[in-house]
């Protein structure tokens, strides 16, 4: 069965997973088959016995399939038009930056620049973070700015 870990407490080593059944189900660290310890919004994969999670593994994302460097490459070639926003969902933001890129040329640049740099800055940011921390920043939980 597929679910989510809605809460993991470290001190009492225990959590919940919500289920795609709609179940909650409890666990203990001791049905944990990951090397690091749960973390809560992490896809899993597990088996239920007498309604308590059993065996859980965590799904791991498809090699390749991760946003990451194709928004650090955008954010870096092209994000000073909002490129990499509008890439990530955040179509918003994307118009945003877009905007004050195309008319900050009439106040001599200078919003230009301001975009351009917020924009390397963003690539920098990316390119620190691991695949499973920029997922988690800008794909679940959906944070638009650094």
């Amino acid at each position: 069965m597929k679910g989510k870990i809605l809460d993991f407490n470290s001190d009492s080593r225990s959590g919940i997973i919500s289920a795609d059944d709609g179940n909650r189900y409890n666990f203990d660290v001791a049905q944990w088959k990951g090397s690091v310890l749960p973390k809560s919004g992490a896809a899993v994969d597990f088996s239920v016995n007498n309604g308590v999670a059993e065996a859980i593994y965590q799904e791991q994302a498809a090699a390749g399939s991760s946003k990451k460097i194709p928004a650090a490459i955008l954010a870096f070639f092209l994000g000073a038009f909002g490129a990499h926003k509008f890439f990530l969902g955040y179509n918003k933001q994307g118009v945003i930056m877009l905007l004050v890129f195309i008319f900050g040329f009439i106040l001599l640049g200078i919003p230009s620049m301001v975009i351009g740099v917020i924009a390397f800055v963003e690539f920098i940011i990316y390119l620190t973070k691991s695949d499973e921390e920029f997922e988690q920043t800008y794909v679940s939980a959906a944070k638009p700015w650094f």
